[in-house]
């Protein structure tokens, strides 16, 4: 009896939530946790996305009335979900199905059903920042240069943490770092040639590799992670603090805590959660505060 009350429970608060699937996720095998959602609530809406623009519409086709949306999938997902619910009172939750999968590490989100159906039938929610990059939004960890370039070469790979590691490697050693100018004076010192330029909402890229340990995506604020190309000496402490949480400022890392900034780089290769992107300069960066509402 008191199962069957349980159940009831979880099926009642699911009326009101849609599940959107990213097929090509999680080495494009979706299929279990679909047979799970199956067996654990009574016909949930779900979608199985087919394009961005056909979870557009989706989100927009139930908008109404769906209070909370699903996003299944890796940051990339997440992100697409989430810039169709900024700045209102729909809320974002997570089943993480991707290579790196930040966000949701960030956001306390695992790869438990039970865990997850508990979290909805709760609905606590509570605001977080985004930002946007000349007016793209960015949830996680976006960037340029070297990051940039590996982003876009990953992408021909089948992905797999090993495979963004091998990529990786395979970059560094031929990669030139590229130019910064900043538009603004009170940037000007900053001005240089870097290996790569994140823009930091959270502490890491995904994995566990926390390239902004002291981020917060509730201050108002990101941070701009300036790395000039360091030597390949360098290159096992830098490993270390990042998957320990110790990156600082030294002589080859510099972070800049920023609300808005302009800046020119001579590339137009970027990444966005994780997802390559062709961006033309100048690049303007602005947070958006308290602009989504993430399930707790």
């Amino acid at each position: 009896m008191l199962s069957n009350l349980k159940a009831f429970f979880i099926f009642a608060s699911m009326e009101k939530v849609a599940f959107i699937i990213n097929p090509f996720s999680a080495k494009r095998n979706y299929q279990p946790f679909l047979t799970e959602l199956h067996a654990k609530v009574k016909t949930p809406l779900y979608y199985i996305s087919e394009s961005i623009l056909g979870t557009d519409d989706f989100i927009r086709n139930h908008f109404s009335e769906v209070d909370i949306f699903v996003a299944i999938g890796g940051d990339g997902t997440i992100s697409t979900v989430a810039r169709n619910l900024i700045n209102t009172q729909k809320i974002l939750a997570i089943f993480p199905a991707g290579s790196g999968n930040g966000f949701s590490n960030e956001t306390n989100f695992s790869r438990n059903l039970d865990e997850l159906l508990e979290k909805l039938k709760g609905k606590k929610s509570r605001k977080i920042d985004t930002f946007t990059i000349n007016g793209r939004l960015s949830i996680n960890v976006s960037g340029t240069g070297f990051d940039g370039k590996v982003v876009k070469e990953f992408e021909k790979t089948t992905r797999g943490f090993k495979n963004y590691i091998k990529v990786s490697l395979k970059t560094f050693f031929k990669y030139k770092p590229k130019k910064v100018k900043f538009l603004d004076e009170k940037y000007r010192e900053y001005d240089g040639k870097y290996l790569m330029v994140n823009i930091a909402n959270t502490r890491q890229f995904g994995n566990n590799a926390y390239i902004a340990p002291h981020a917060s995506k509730s201050d108002g604020l990101v941070d701009m992670v300036l790395v000039k190309k360091f030597p390949i000496t360098y290159s096992p402490l830098f490993a270390f603090r990042m998957f320990t949480k110790k990156l600082k400022d030294d002589s080859y890392i510099t972070y800049l805590p920023v609300s808005e900034v302009e800046f020119k780089v001579n590339t137009k290769n970027w990444h966005i959660d994780g997802e390559f992107n062709k961006i033309k300069s100048p690049i303007h960066v602005k947070v958006q505060p308290s602009s989504l509402n993430i399930l707790i």
